[in-house]
This record gives structure tokens, C-alpha cells and sequence, in this order.
């Protein structure tokens, strides 16, 4: 039986256990790609909404690699409005073992305590994958009614709470505590009923800041339990450099930095604290730079009115070309049906996703004034892809240099625009460019 209820709550942990086997890294051997509901419906997403973006991904996206389609936060909330949390009024769906449900006034396939197995048929029918967003932690709603946890003899919800390390902005659920019986039940359940679903992706918000290694652990114990290679996103950032080992010994991405929205300042920093995970990108467990927020993003959003994009097109070549050469996951934020012709060819540009795909030894050459340089190269093909950013606030025009026998170039090279295709000449010695501020480019170098 479902239980919809009012409360408030929240999550947390601490822990260590033995490290996992690794083969789970062999479900994201490339970076994933796919849309998420949060900038454009933050929590109040509905049915025929996801159902729209999965039907333009199966059209336009899907053979350029994008597959994910990701439900963000509170679907479980049946009266939640954007732009507010928290409220006294929260209307919970949840289960009688304390785990919760697809609220059936907005994912209406839901019905007869089914989940979100029917969405997730429809979208696997489309040739996608499905997956949800998640809080750490325990509801609240369970623990007050001391709900049992599926898989144990008598251990209810109250038993393996905790007050410690709660969530600061989100006040749904409690702390897990690591070390208490039935803790590592509770979640088994949670992921035993994901896999049942149809669940390829789960995105567990509230572990990186501060990191909570324990739970971490329990969740990818879960997840290896439930038998079904579900992804694993841990968000949000900034993740501390420090436990990288730890993190990409149990997850496939994790956030790097705080939400990334349609301000200069947000690509700027993302820049910054890139330096810091060069090292980490590797196949299965990839940095990640948050979402894309570009096309038609706020329609119901949590930051800001229903708009496009407020970066300027130079801005958004700029963003793309970080990601995509850093190789960070790719998930859109825009409402796809809304994009326009220039958002679409953002996705869609064949070179520029093979390099993504495909290239390795990621690396930044230099950042001196504002002025960046990051390449990388693809061993298949023998080419060298190099991106030149000016990301100074005011500083415009700039020029950017590079000597080629960085790239390890002694003779003369062809230079092309990846984004335009356009062969720029043979060029000996150095290659460079004059960027306005906030502009970039990138390249294919070929010997």
C-alpha cells in the first residue's frame, strides 16, 4: 500500500569497506550522454514531458551517440512547484518498506503501484535508457512511521537513522547510518527495486560535499547486489580532490562543481577546478561537469523565468568545448523539442563527439593570463585535437599561441576547424588564433 503524506527531512555518512569489483566501470567505457529534467522542470516534472524529450532524443540524438533519459529530483512529490523546497504542505509517496514512489498524478503509468517500470519500458522501446535522481539517506516519513526495511527480520526504518551530516538544503530524509544493522538492506531494496523498474542510471545527490564514503559504499554494494548494470552519478560537487581514488573506485561520474547554470561565471570557475581532474578521466569513471544548460532551459526551473539561454553563442562554443574535450558526461538541460537549429548543431557535430568519444591523453598545455590551452589525441586515428580559450572577463581581442612541438609536432601540420569542418592551411612551427573574450576554438591537427 502507498502512503501520501506531509513532512520534512533530510541524509548523510561515514565508513570504509573493501573496495568493489571494477567491472562496473565497463558500463560507461565512453562518457554517457543524455537529457535531465532539472533546468528546464527542476522538481516538478511530468510523464508527457519526459515522454516528449525521449521521443525528440530517438529522433535527432540517438544516433549520435545520446541514449540517457534522466527523471531529476522529487518525483515522489505529488504537490512540489518549481523553485521551492521544503514545504510543510509536501504531499510523499512511499511504500510500506519506506522506499519512494513515482507520484501517480504526474507519472500516471505509476498506477497500481507499478513505479516507473512503464516509463522506462516506453523509453527502452525508443532505444534509450532510463534513469531517476535520488537523495542519500532515509525518508523521514519512514522513520516516523517506523516502516520496515525489506530483506531483514524486524529492523525498521527508526533503527538505522541518524541526525549527523543532514542535507542543509533539502530536508526529505535522514542520514543512513553506515554502521548499524539493516543499513545495507535498506538500500539493497532501493536498488533491487530500481533493477525491477527498468533503472540504467541512478544519480544520487547530497554525497560529494562533504563526501560521504560510507554511503558511497553501501550504494555501490547495491548496486553490484541488484544484479543490473545501472550507472552510477554521484552529485552534487565540488567533489574533493582527495577521496578521486576513492570516488572512481565506486562511481562512474562525479560532480566536480555545484550546479552549472547560464552565467560566465559558472563556465569560469568550472575551468578552474578542471585542473584538479585531469588525472581521473578514464574509461568507466569520468569527471564531470555538470549539466548542459543551453536551448529553452527555466520552464519550470529552479533558477530564474522560462527562457533560452542567456550565454551568448561564443559562450556556448566555449562551454561545449571545455566539455567536450575534457570528455566530461554530456547531459542536456534545454527542453529538447524547444531547440532551435543552432542548440541542435551543438549536439550533433560528428568530429567533435568522436573526439569525445574516442580521444585520451586529456591535458591542459597551459593557462597564463586568461588564456588556455587543453589537447588531447586520438590513438586510432593518429589526430591531435587542441582547444584555445580566452577566458578573460574583459580582456578582447587575444591572441593565443601554441608552439607545435608541444603537441610533439617537429614538421608541418594541416589545422582544421572541428566545428565548421573548414581546413585552415598547413602550418609550421606554431598554430594560434585571436579570440574575443569569452570565445574559444577548437581543432584537428594532423601530421
Amino acid at each position: 500500500m502507498l502512503i501520501a503524506i506531509a513532512v520534512y527531512g533530510f541524509t548523510s555518512t561515514v565508513c570504509a569497506q573493501s573496495s568493489p569489483d571494477l567491472k562496473f566501470r565497463n558500463w560507461a567505457l565512453t562518457p554517457p550522454m543524455g537529457w535531465n529534467s532539472w533546468d528546464c522542470y527542476g522538481p516538478t516534472v511530468m510523464e508527457g514531458e519526459v515522454k516528449a524529450n525521449a521521443d525528440y532524443m530517438s529522433k535527432y540524438l540517438k544516433k549520435s551517440g545520446w541514449e540517457y533519459i534522466i527523471v531529476d529530483i522529487r518525483w515522489y512529490i505529488e504537490n512540489d512547484k518549481a523553485g521551492g523546497y521544503n514545504e510543510t504542505d509536501a504531499r510523499y509517496v512511499i511504500d510500506k518498506y519506506g522506499r519512494y514512489q513515482p507520484a501517480v498524478n504526474r507519472f500516471p503509468s505509476a498506477k497500481g503501484e507499478k513505479g516507473f517500470k512503464e516509463l522506462a519500458d516506453y523509453i527502452h522501446g525508443k532505444g534509450l535508457k532510463f534513469g531517476i535522481h535520488i537523495m542519500r539517506g532515509i525518508p523521514i516519513l519512514a522513520v516516523d512511521q517506523k516502516l520496515p526495511i525489506k530483506g531483514t527480520s524486524g529492523i525498521t526504518a527508526d533503527q538505522i537513522f541518524s541526525k549527523e551530516l543532514l542535507c542543509d538544503w533539502l530536508h526529505d530524509n535522514y542520514t543512513v547510518d553506515v554502521d548499524k544493522p539493516g543499513a545495507q538492506e535498506y538500500y539493497n531494496s532501493l536498488f533491487d527495486m530500481y533493477a525491477d523498474w527498468g533503472v540504467d542510471f541512478v544519480k544520487v545527490d547530497d554525497l560529494s560535499r562533504p563526501y560521504h564514503k560510507g554511503e558511497i559504499e553501501l550504494i555501490r554494494k547495491a548496486i553490484d547486489h541488484c544484479g543490473r548494470p545501472i550507472v552510477l552519478s554521484s552529485s552534487p560537487g565540488e567533489t574533493p580532490v582527495e577521496f578521486a581514488e576513492h570516488i572512481r573506485t565506486h562511481a562512474n561520474m562525479w560532480r566536480m562543481v555545484d550546479d552549472v547554470w547560464d552565467e560566465w561565471g559558472h563556465i569560469y570557475r568550472l575551468m578552474n577546478v578542471c585542473q584538479k581532474w585531469y588525472p581521473y578521466i578514464t574509461p568507466g569513471s569520468w569527471p564531470d561537469c555538470d549539466m548542459i544548460p543551453l536551448g529553452r532551459i527555466a520552464v519550470r526551473g529552479e533558477r530564474g523565468a522560462d527562457r533560452m539561454t542567456r550565454l551568448t553563442k561564443d559562450e556556448q562554443y566555449t562551454l561545449m568545448n571545455l566539455f567536450m574535450i575534457f570528455r566530461s558526461p554530456l547531459f542536456f538541460g534545454g527542453n529538447l523539442p524547444s531547440n532551435d537549429e543552432f542548440t541542435l548543431s551543438l549536439l550533433t557535430n560528428k568530429e567533435v563527439l568522436r573526439m569525445h568519444r574516442e580521444s585520451t591523453d586529456v591535458h591542459q598545455l597551459f593557462r597564463k593570463d586568461d588564456k588556455v590551452a587543453i589537447t588531447s589525441r586520438n590513438l586510432r586515428t593518429g589526430d591531435i585535437y587542441l582547444a584555445l580559450f580566452n577566458m578573460s572577463k574583459n580582456v578582447s581581442p587575444a591572441e593565443i599561441k601554441i608552439d607545435l612541438k608541444e603537441l610533439g609536432i617537429q614538421a608541418s601540420c594541416t589545422v582544421t576547424d572541428m566545428w565548421s569542418g573548414k581546413k585552415l592551411g598547413t602550418f609550421t612551427n606554431s598554430f594560434g588564433s585571436s579570440f574575443e573574450a569569452h570565445a574559444s576554438g577548437l581543432y584537428k591537427i594532423c601530421k
